[in-house]
Protein backbone atom coordinates (compact mmCIF):
# COMPACT_ATOMS: atom_id res chain seq x y z
CA UNK A 1 0.00 0.00 0.00
CA UNK A 2 1.79 2.95 -1.26
CA UNK A 3 1.65 6.74 -0.09
CA UNK A 4 2.82 9.88 -1.70
CA UNK A 5 1.97 13.75 -0.60
CA UNK A 6 1.26 15.92 -3.86
CA UNK A 7 -1.14 18.40 -3.38
CA UNK A 8 -6.45 18.13 -4.24
CA UNK A 9 -9.17 19.96 -3.98
CA UNK A 10 -7.88 23.21 -3.41
CA UNK A 11 -9.80 24.91 -0.49
CA UNK A 12 -12.85 22.15 -0.50
CA UNK A 13 -11.97 21.39 2.49
CA UNK A 14 -14.24 21.75 5.76
CA UNK A 15 -17.91 22.02 5.34
CA UNK A 16 -18.71 18.80 3.65
CA UNK A 17 -21.37 17.51 5.62
CA UNK A 18 -20.87 20.26 8.61
CA UNK A 19 -22.37 18.79 11.70
CA UNK A 20 -18.95 18.51 13.55
CA UNK A 21 -19.95 17.94 17.37
CA UNK A 22 -16.51 20.08 18.18
CA UNK A 23 -17.21 23.86 18.44
CA UNK A 24 -14.34 25.98 18.85
CA UNK A 25 -14.54 30.01 17.83
CA UNK A 26 -11.54 31.52 16.93
CA UNK A 27 -10.55 34.37 18.76
CA UNK A 28 -11.09 38.10 16.33
CA UNK A 29 -7.51 39.19 16.99
CA UNK A 30 -6.17 35.60 16.33
CA UNK A 31 -7.76 34.91 12.88
CA UNK A 32 -5.42 36.82 10.84
CA UNK A 33 -2.43 38.70 11.06
CA UNK A 34 -4.26 42.06 10.12
CA UNK A 35 -6.56 44.04 12.55
CA UNK A 36 -10.10 43.29 12.43
CA UNK A 37 -11.65 46.94 10.92
CA UNK A 38 -13.81 48.47 13.42
CA UNK A 39 -17.63 47.76 12.74
CA UNK A 40 -20.36 51.14 13.11
CA UNK A 41 -23.20 49.67 15.54
CA UNK A 42 -25.72 49.30 12.27
CA UNK A 43 -23.07 46.94 10.43
CA UNK A 44 -24.84 44.23 8.52
CA UNK A 45 -24.11 41.11 10.66
CA UNK A 46 -22.85 38.46 7.90
CA UNK A 47 -22.70 34.84 8.42
CA UNK A 48 -20.84 32.83 5.63
CA UNK A 49 -20.60 29.09 5.85
CA UNK A 50 -17.11 28.12 3.85
CA UNK A 51 -14.37 25.74 3.21
CA UNK A 52 -14.14 26.91 -0.41
CA UNK A 53 -12.13 29.27 -2.51
CA UNK A 54 -14.65 31.08 -2.86
CA UNK A 55 -15.71 31.21 0.67
CA UNK A 56 -11.83 32.54 0.87
CA UNK A 57 -12.20 34.87 -1.94
CA UNK A 58 -15.46 36.85 -0.38
CA UNK A 59 -14.20 36.45 3.14
CA UNK A 60 -11.30 39.22 1.54
CA UNK A 61 -13.79 41.41 -0.14
CA UNK A 62 -15.79 41.97 3.19
CA UNK A 63 -12.99 42.11 5.15
CA UNK A 64 -12.22 45.90 4.68
CA UNK A 65 -15.79 46.72 4.59
CA UNK A 66 -16.74 48.86 7.76
CA UNK A 67 -20.16 48.60 6.70
CA UNK A 68 -20.37 44.81 7.36
CA UNK A 69 -19.81 42.58 10.18
CA UNK A 70 -18.93 39.10 8.68
CA UNK A 71 -17.89 35.68 10.37
CA UNK A 72 -16.61 33.12 8.26
CA UNK A 73 -17.52 29.04 9.33
CA UNK A 74 -15.75 26.09 8.61
CA UNK A 75 -17.21 22.88 9.66
CA UNK A 76 -13.16 21.84 10.76
CA UNK A 77 -13.31 18.28 8.50
CA UNK A 78 -9.86 18.57 7.31
CA UNK A 79 -6.62 18.54 9.81
CA UNK A 80 -5.65 22.25 9.12
CA UNK A 81 -7.09 25.30 7.61
CA UNK A 82 -5.86 28.21 5.83
CA UNK A 83 -6.09 31.73 7.96
CA UNK A 84 -8.73 34.20 7.62
CA UNK A 85 -8.88 37.84 7.21
CA UNK A 86 -12.27 38.21 9.14
CA UNK A 87 -13.28 36.50 12.56
CA UNK A 88 -13.48 32.88 12.35
CA UNK A 89 -15.60 29.54 13.93
CA UNK A 90 -14.68 26.16 13.37
CA UNK A 91 -16.75 23.83 14.17
CA UNK A 92 -20.75 22.12 13.30
CA UNK A 93 -24.01 23.90 14.81
CA UNK A 94 -26.06 20.59 15.60
CA UNK A 95 -28.48 20.83 13.08
CA UNK A 96 -31.01 22.73 11.42
CA UNK A 97 -32.28 23.89 15.63
CA UNK A 98 -28.41 24.45 16.10
CA UNK A 99 -27.70 26.67 13.24
CA UNK A 100 -31.06 28.67 13.92
CA UNK A 101 -30.30 29.13 17.66
CA UNK A 102 -26.65 30.66 16.45
CA UNK A 103 -28.51 32.98 13.75
CA UNK A 104 -30.66 33.90 16.98
CA UNK A 105 -28.24 34.20 19.65
CA UNK A 106 -25.62 36.48 17.39
CA UNK A 107 -28.48 38.38 15.25
CA UNK A 108 -27.32 37.66 12.10
CA UNK A 109 -28.67 39.58 9.47
CA UNK A 110 -27.88 37.58 6.27
CA UNK A 111 -26.24 34.18 5.29
CA UNK A 112 -23.91 33.22 2.58
CA UNK A 113 -24.01 29.42 1.94
CA UNK A 114 -20.35 29.44 0.38
CA UNK A 115 -19.52 24.99 0.88
CA UNK A 116 -18.68 22.84 -1.27
CA UNK A 117 -21.29 22.15 -4.15
CA UNK A 118 -21.86 18.61 -2.42
CA UNK A 119 -22.23 19.76 0.99
CA UNK A 120 -25.94 19.38 0.62
CA UNK A 121 -26.63 18.48 4.21
CA UNK A 122 -25.50 21.93 5.34
CA UNK A 123 -26.74 23.22 2.47
CA UNK A 124 -30.20 22.38 3.21
CA UNK A 125 -29.66 22.99 7.26
CA UNK A 126 -28.78 26.78 6.10
CA UNK A 127 -32.25 27.16 4.31
CA UNK A 128 -34.12 25.81 6.75
CA UNK A 129 -32.38 27.55 9.85
CA UNK A 130 -32.69 31.11 7.21
CA UNK A 131 -36.40 30.33 6.85
CA UNK A 132 -37.53 29.89 11.00
CA UNK A 133 -35.60 32.74 11.29
CA UNK A 134 -36.54 34.92 8.21
CA UNK A 135 -32.79 35.37 7.64
CA UNK A 136 -31.91 36.57 4.02
CA UNK A 137 -30.04 33.63 2.76
CA UNK A 138 -28.27 33.33 -0.74
CA UNK A 139 -25.76 30.62 -2.28
CA UNK A 140 -21.92 31.29 -3.80
CA UNK A 141 -21.23 28.53 -5.63
CA UNK A 142 -18.72 27.60 -8.67
CA UNK A 143 -20.42 26.70 -12.16
CA UNK A 144 -20.39 22.79 -12.42
CA UNK A 145 -17.90 21.15 -14.76
CA UNK A 146 -19.83 20.26 -18.52
CA UNK A 147 -18.90 18.05 -21.03
CA UNK A 148 -16.47 18.86 -24.20
CA UNK A 149 -15.78 17.26 -27.13
CA UNK A 150 -13.73 14.05 -26.53
CA UNK A 151 -14.60 13.43 -22.65
CA UNK A 152 -16.34 10.05 -22.27
CA UNK A 153 -18.22 10.50 -19.43
CA UNK A 154 -20.72 8.58 -17.71
CA UNK A 155 -22.85 10.52 -15.39
CA UNK A 156 -24.45 8.83 -12.39
CA UNK A 157 -26.69 10.15 -9.39
CA UNK A 158 -24.21 9.33 -6.37
CA UNK A 159 -21.13 7.09 -4.88
CA UNK A 160 -23.51 4.15 -4.95
CA UNK A 161 -23.83 4.22 -8.87
CA UNK A 162 -20.63 4.99 -9.52
CA UNK A 163 -19.53 1.74 -7.75
CA UNK A 164 -21.54 0.02 -10.47
CA UNK A 165 -20.20 1.99 -13.17
CA UNK A 166 -17.20 0.38 -12.22
CA UNK A 167 -18.19 -3.05 -13.39
CA UNK A 168 -16.99 -6.58 -12.25
CA UNK A 169 -13.64 -7.15 -14.10
CA UNK A 170 -11.13 -5.30 -12.22
CA UNK A 171 -9.71 -2.11 -13.30
CA UNK A 172 -7.19 0.28 -12.16
CA UNK A 173 -9.56 3.01 -10.76
CA UNK A 174 -8.11 7.24 -10.35
CA UNK A 175 -10.74 8.25 -7.05
CA UNK A 176 -11.02 11.78 -6.42
CA UNK A 177 -13.80 12.41 -4.56
CA UNK A 178 -12.43 13.24 -1.37
CA UNK A 179 -11.80 11.18 1.89
CA UNK A 180 -15.54 11.19 3.42
CA UNK A 181 -17.26 9.00 0.75
CA UNK A 182 -15.06 6.02 -0.05
CA UNK A 183 -16.78 3.59 2.07
CA UNK A 184 -19.49 2.42 -1.37
CA UNK A 185 -16.00 1.17 -2.94
CA UNK A 186 -15.22 -0.94 -0.32
CA UNK A 187 -17.73 -3.23 -1.54
CA UNK A 188 -15.88 -3.79 -5.12
CA UNK A 189 -12.28 -5.00 -3.64
CA UNK A 190 -11.42 -6.51 -7.23
CA UNK A 191 -10.22 -3.01 -8.36
CA UNK A 192 -7.28 -1.54 -7.57
CA UNK A 193 -7.74 2.10 -6.08
CA UNK A 194 -5.45 5.14 -6.89
CA UNK A 195 -7.27 7.64 -3.85
CA UNK A 196 -6.18 11.05 -3.93
CA UNK A 197 -7.76 13.34 -1.09
CA UNK A 198 -6.32 15.99 1.07
CA UNK A 199 -6.03 14.04 4.26
CA UNK A 200 -5.27 10.85 4.77
CA UNK A 201 -8.93 8.77 4.45
CA UNK A 202 -10.44 6.39 7.10
CA UNK A 203 -11.95 3.22 6.97
CA UNK A 204 -11.22 2.29 3.32
CA UNK A 205 -10.63 -1.33 3.34
CA UNK A 206 -10.23 -2.03 -0.24
CA UNK A 207 -7.62 -4.63 -0.24
CA UNK A 208 -5.58 -2.94 -3.35
CA UNK A 209 -5.02 0.96 -2.92
CA UNK A 210 -2.50 3.94 -3.41
CA UNK A 211 -3.44 6.15 -1.50
CA UNK A 212 -2.04 9.97 -2.68
CA UNK A 213 -2.54 12.96 -0.03
CA UNK A 214 -2.12 16.52 -1.56
CA UNK A 215 -4.14 19.52 -2.53
CA UNK A 216 -4.61 21.55 -5.82
CA UNK A 217 -4.42 23.01 -8.01
CA UNK A 218 -2.28 20.48 -10.07
CA UNK A 219 -0.93 21.11 -13.93
CA UNK A 220 -2.03 19.07 -16.63
CA UNK A 221 1.44 17.64 -17.55
CA UNK A 222 1.24 16.60 -13.80
CA UNK A 223 -2.13 15.08 -14.29
CA UNK A 224 -1.39 12.86 -17.27
CA UNK A 225 2.38 11.43 -15.62
CA UNK A 226 0.06 10.24 -12.62
CA UNK A 227 -2.16 8.89 -14.48
CA UNK A 228 0.60 7.25 -16.52
CA UNK A 229 2.73 5.90 -14.14
CA UNK A 230 -0.28 4.29 -12.15
CA UNK A 231 -1.83 2.69 -15.75
CA UNK A 232 -5.19 4.32 -14.76
CA UNK A 233 -8.20 2.81 -16.62
CA UNK A 234 -11.33 4.70 -15.41
CA UNK A 235 -11.17 8.18 -13.39
CA UNK A 236 -14.06 8.54 -10.54
CA UNK A 237 -14.88 12.13 -9.14
CA UNK A 238 -17.14 14.23 -8.44
CA UNK A 239 -18.43 17.24 -10.58
CA UNK A 240 -17.06 19.72 -7.77
CA UNK A 241 -16.33 22.70 -10.73
CA UNK A 242 -13.50 25.15 -10.76
CA UNK A 243 -9.81 25.19 -12.20
CA UNK A 244 -7.99 23.75 -9.41
CA UNK A 245 -8.86 20.14 -10.10
CA UNK A 246 -9.96 20.51 -13.77
CA UNK A 247 -6.72 19.27 -15.36
CA UNK A 248 -7.66 15.67 -14.08
CA UNK A 249 -10.47 16.16 -16.60
CA UNK A 250 -8.47 16.86 -19.94
CA UNK A 251 -5.45 14.70 -18.83
CA UNK A 252 -8.23 12.07 -19.00
CA UNK A 253 -9.63 13.31 -22.17
CA UNK A 254 -6.16 14.02 -23.78
CA UNK A 255 -5.18 10.44 -22.69
CA UNK A 256 -8.74 8.59 -23.73
CA UNK A 257 -9.64 7.43 -20.67
CA UNK A 258 -13.68 6.85 -19.49
CA UNK A 259 -14.60 9.75 -16.52
CA UNK A 260 -17.51 7.94 -13.82
CA UNK A 261 -18.83 11.36 -13.22
CA UNK A 262 -20.80 12.21 -9.96
CA UNK A 263 -23.82 14.73 -10.45
CA UNK A 264 -24.02 17.52 -7.98
CA UNK A 265 -26.90 17.30 -5.61
CA UNK A 266 -30.19 19.40 -5.74
CA UNK A 267 -29.75 23.47 -4.56
CA UNK A 268 -32.39 25.30 -2.18
CA UNK A 269 -34.12 27.44 -4.19
CA UNK A 270 -32.48 30.44 -3.39
CA UNK A 271 -30.54 33.17 -4.66
CA UNK A 272 -27.20 31.85 -6.17
CA UNK A 273 -23.61 33.37 -7.76
CA UNK A 274 -21.00 32.15 -9.70
CA UNK A 275 -18.67 34.98 -8.29
CA UNK A 276 -17.83 36.17 -5.07
CA UNK A 277 -18.06 40.03 -6.24
CA UNK A 278 -22.01 39.22 -7.19
CA UNK A 279 -22.28 37.89 -4.03
CA UNK A 280 -20.85 41.24 -2.23
CA UNK A 281 -22.94 43.30 -4.17
CA UNK A 282 -25.95 41.24 -2.36
CA UNK A 283 -24.43 41.53 0.80
CA UNK A 284 -24.05 46.24 0.04
CA UNK A 285 -27.09 46.12 -0.52
CA UNK A 286 -28.80 44.41 2.16
CA UNK A 287 -26.64 46.63 4.23
CA UNK A 288 -27.55 49.82 2.74
CA UNK A 289 -30.80 49.14 3.51
CA UNK A 290 -30.63 48.29 6.85
CA UNK A 291 -28.65 51.67 7.40
CA UNK A 292 -31.43 53.27 5.97
CA UNK A 293 -33.63 51.63 8.40
CA UNK A 294 -31.66 52.32 11.45
CA UNK A 295 -33.29 55.51 14.12
CA UNK A 296 -29.95 57.15 13.66
CA UNK A 297 -30.21 57.34 10.19
CA UNK A 298 -33.73 58.49 10.18
CA UNK A 299 -32.88 60.67 12.77
CA UNK A 300 -30.24 62.39 11.09
CA UNK A 301 -31.29 66.32 10.28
Amino acid sequence: MASQGVAEDALDTTVEEGISRDERISRPDMASSSPITPRPTVALSLLILGGTTEASRLAALVADNAEIAPVLSLAGRTREHAPAPIPLRVGGFGGVAGLATYLATNSIDAVIDATHPFAARISAHAASACAIGDVPLARLTRPAWMPEPGDRWQVVPDMAAAVAALGSTPRRVFLTIGRQELAPFNGAPQHHYVVRSIDAPDGFTAPQATFITARGPFALADEEALMHAHAIDVLVTKNAGGAATAAKLKAARNLGLPVVMVARPPEPDVPTFHEPSEALAWVEKLARAKKLASPSHRAAP
